[in-house]
C-alpha cells in the first residue's frame, strides 16, 4: 500500500525530490530505513538524558553523554534543515505540528549551552516517536486518536465549567481551613491551604499538611468524600461524548455527523439513517 506523504508539495525533479522521498516518505526502502534510524536516535537520546540525571553516571560519564548528545542533535539539526530545503512551501512544514515538534527537539540543546538546565528539556523529542504510526502503516491507530481528540473537543465546554466550579470550591475550602486551623499545623497561608485542598480533593494525600483541630478534621472528611464524586464527573462527561459519537452514523447523502443519538432521519437533508 502506498503511504500518503505528510506534505503534497513535492519538488518536480533533482536532488531535492530525491531527498524529499527519503525524508518525508516511508514507502521506499531508503525512506523506511531513514525513519527507523531516526527512531533509534530518538530513543537513544531519551535514554541518555534519563541516565544523565543519575548522579553517579553524571559525574563519571559527563563528557561521553555530552558528545553523544551533541552528535544526535547535529543529526537532527541537519535533518530539520533538509526538510525545510527540499519542500516547496516551507511554511507548511515549519508551522505544522510535526514541524514544530522537530524544531523543539533541537532547540533545548543549543539553549543549554547558555542555560545548562535546558538540556533536560530535550526529552520533548520523544514526541517524534509519533512517526512510528506512519512508518509501520498504523494509520488506523491515528484515526482512533482523532476520535478521542474529537470527543474531548466536543466535551470541552462542560469540562471548562466544571473546572471553574472546582477552582472556586478549592479556594473557598482552602480559605476556610486557614481560618479554622488559625494558621497552624502547616496551614501557614491561604495559598498553602489551597495546596492542601487540591491534594485532598484529588485523593492524592501527600500527608505533608494535615489538620489538627476537630473542626478541621471534620471539614477534611467532607472534602475527601466530595473528591470521589468530583473525579467521576469529568470521566462521565467524556464517556458520554464517546457514546454519542459512536452512535452517530454519518448521513450517506450529505455526510452530516452531528445528529441526535436516536435520530432516524438526517436533520440536514432528511435522508433515512441506517443505525
Amino acid at each position: 500500500m502506498k503511504i500518503k506523504p505528510e506534505f503534497d508539495l513535492i519538488p518536480e525533479s533533482g536532488w531535492r525530490k530525491k531527498v524529499y522521498e527519503v525524508i518525508f516518505l516511508s514507502d521506499t526502502k531508503a525512506g523506511k530505513n531513514f525513519d527507523i534510524i531516526l527512531l533509534i536516535l530518538i530513543l537513544a537520546s531519551t535514554i541518555i538524558i534519563m541516565i544523565e540525571t543519575i548522579p553517579i553516571f553524571q559525574v563519571k560519564y559527563y563528557k561521553e553523554f555530552y558528545y553523544l548528545e551533541l552528535f544526535i542533535t547535529i543529526i537532527f539539526t541537519i535533518e530539520y534543515i533538509l526538510r525545510i530545503i527540499c519542500i516547496k512551501d516551507r511554511e507548511e512544514y515549519i508551522f505544522s505540528p510535526l514541524g514544530i515538534i522537530d524544531f523543539l527537539s533541537i532547540v533545548p540543546f543549543y539553549f543549554s549551552l547558555f542555560f545548562p538546565i535546558w538540556h533536560f528539556v530535550a526529552i520533548i523529542r520523544m514526541l517524534r516517536i509519533l512517526r512510528i504510526f506512519r512508518i509501520f502503516n498504523l494509520a488506523d491507530y491515528m484515526n482512533d486518536g482523532k476520535f478521542i481528540v474529537s470527543a474531548l473537543k466536543h466535551s470541552s465546554r462542560k469540562i471548562y465549567i466544571f473546572l471553574l466550579f472546582i477552582s472556586i470550591f478549592i479556594i473557598i475550602i482552602g480559605s476556610v481551613m486557614y481560618i479554622v486551623e488559625d494558621g497552624k499545623n502547616g496551614f501557614s497561608s491561604i495559598p498553602q491551604s489551597i495546596y492542601w485542598a487540591v491534594v485532598t480533593i484529588t485523593t492524592v494525600g501527600y500527608g505533608d499538611i494535615s489538620p489538627g483541630t476537630p473542626l478541621g478534621k471534620l471539614l477534611s472528611i467532607i472534602v475527601m468524600l466530595c473528591g470521589y464524586s468530583i473525579i467521576a464527573v469529568p470521566t462521565g462527561i467524556v464517556t458520554s461524548e464517546f457514546r454519542k459519537q459512536k452512535s452517530n452514523t454519518p448521513c450517506k447523502r450529505c455526510g452530516n455527523q452531528e445528529m441526535d443519538e436516536n435520530a432516524r432521519y438526517c436533520k440536514i437533508c432528511g435522508e433515512r439513517i441506517e443505525n
